[in-house]
């Protein structure tokens, strides 16, 4: 068969920000999964545009919330051309019987045990119109995924040597799509899979490289012998403790963590459930990465039922206390199929169903102690005033590095995030 997987993106028209988002292995994943007796192509419409045409027997769409209207509107398209059109991705696997309505069929959860039967089921015109793992996943079963295809940037491709996360964050869907049970895959094969790899920097696609420092203690000392650069989520109570960890860390190629730290009200980060964040361990956990010459992001979500208009003033103190090197902001978003939709559904505080506005930019219910207009505008100001000229400039140089090549390379950076959030992510309305 001739089968064509897409990713689509919000903007068909995309933007200049769109090419430098964080890299996907999802259609990779698939493509791996599939016999090589068909034809796979690959498109992740941020990168490029997507070919309708009658020539494909089966088109694959893998959507979150927030792209999966335009997914529809693909979805449709090829049905006219008289193409199947089978959804997967966390929206299929969060919200099926909406997502039904619009393919011919749907994968729930993971789908190595249920996209090669689904093709098998086609080819004999037996398709059914959902289809859900038996059962988790096993780590050996989770295969490499293929890097000969689907590569649309030179920068970084993306690889996921575990699956699953026990923490369970409120506002995280990754429990309904890849369990709560952690596995990890066996390091030879991840290793393996970054030879095939030929950007010279790895994204880790993992929920965090942290939850079992022990394996991934053993792969960093695989790493090493790669000479590649690595970018990766981490776990406050992990970094801040663990300094042996970060020294492998270092030496693997390690050279930037993307850092969970929500709030730095501990009353907020309790009621989300994320156990790994203690507030009085943030200080430390950045300065542990930053000691052994690492980067930190670190991530901020705003509008939680603690946050008041105070909030921002008090987080960007905190923000520049820690030293961080770039700081991304969000707007809670209480996705469908999680703790947070489904608590917040019976408070009746959800104010728009639109997905199309689920993309951590807009505010979708009532906030608990402010209006929607004092958190947008706060969420605005913080990012313009974490982003301001003088801070990027002072970040750029802030470890004292007088390489003129990386100082220009971080100040592009900031300056880019800041464009980003003006124009793209939080604009006047």
């Amino acid at each position: 068969m001739n089968i064509l997987l897409i990713m689509p993106h919000s903007n068909p028209k995309r933007s200049f920000f769109s090419k430098f988002q964080y890299p996907s292995s999802t259609l990779q994943q698939i493509a791996a999964l599939t016999p090589s007796k068909h034809s796979v192509t690959l498109i992740d419409e941020r990168y490029k545009d997507i070919p309708f045409s009658s020539e494909y027997d089966l088109v694959g769409i893998s959507a979150l919330t927030y792209n999966v209207n335009r997914g529809y509107e693909i979805a449709k398209k090829y049905k006219d051309l008289g193409v199947a059109v089978v959804f997967g991705g966390y929206h299929a696997s969060l919200m099926p019987d909406e997502v039904k309505n619009h393919a011919d069929s749907v994968v729930v959860g993971e789908a190595e045990l249920t996209w090669p039967q689904l093709l098998i089921d086609f080819e004999n015109a037996e398709m059914k119109k959902i289809y859900t793992s038996p059962r988790v996943v096993k780590s050996e079963e989770i295969i490499s995924a293929r890097h000969d295809i689907g590569v649309f940037t030179p920068f970084s491709q993306a690889i996921q040597a575990t699956r699953g996360c026990p923490v369970g964050c409120e506002w995280c869907a990754m429990n309904r799509v890849e369990g709560k049970k952690f596995r990890a895959r066996p390091i030879n094969e991840v290793i393996e899979e970054m030879k095939s790899i030929d950007a010279k920097t790895i994204f880790f696609a993992d929920a965090s490289i942290t939850i079992n420092p022990k394996y991934t203690k053993e792969l960093f000392k695989e790493m090493k012998k790669l000479n590649k650069k690595f970018e990766c989520f981490g776990n406050i109570n992990v970094v801040a403790k663990d300094e042996e960890f970060l020294q492998l860390a270092k030496d693997a190629g390690v050279t930037k963590w993307y850092l969970g730290i929500e709030s730095i009200s501990q009353e907020n980060i309790n009621q989300a459930g994320k156990s790994t964040n203690k507030v009085s361990d943030y200080k430390k956990a950045v300065q542990n990465i930053k000691k052994d010459g690492m980067d930190v992001t670190g991530f901020f979500i705003f509008g939680l039922d603690g946050d008041t208009p105070a909030t921002f003033d008090s987080t960007l103190e905190a923000m520049n206390h820690l030293g961080l090197d770039e700081a991304s902001f969000s707007i809670l978003t209480p996705y469908p199929g999680t703790p947070l939709f489904t608590r917040m559904e019976k408070e009746g505080r959800i104010t728009n169903y639109n997905w199309n506005d689920y993309d951590e930019g807009k505010v979708n219910y009532t906030p608990k102690h402010m209006t929607k207009d004092e958190l947008l505008e706060g969420i605005r100001r913080i990012s313009l005033e974490f982003y301001s000229v003088n801070n990027c400039l002072r970040r750029s140089v802030h470890d004292g590095t007088m390489n003129p090549i990386k100082i220009l390379t971080r100040f592009i950076a900031n300056m880019s995030i800041r464009s980003f959030y003006i124009n793209e992510k939080f604009p006047k309305s």
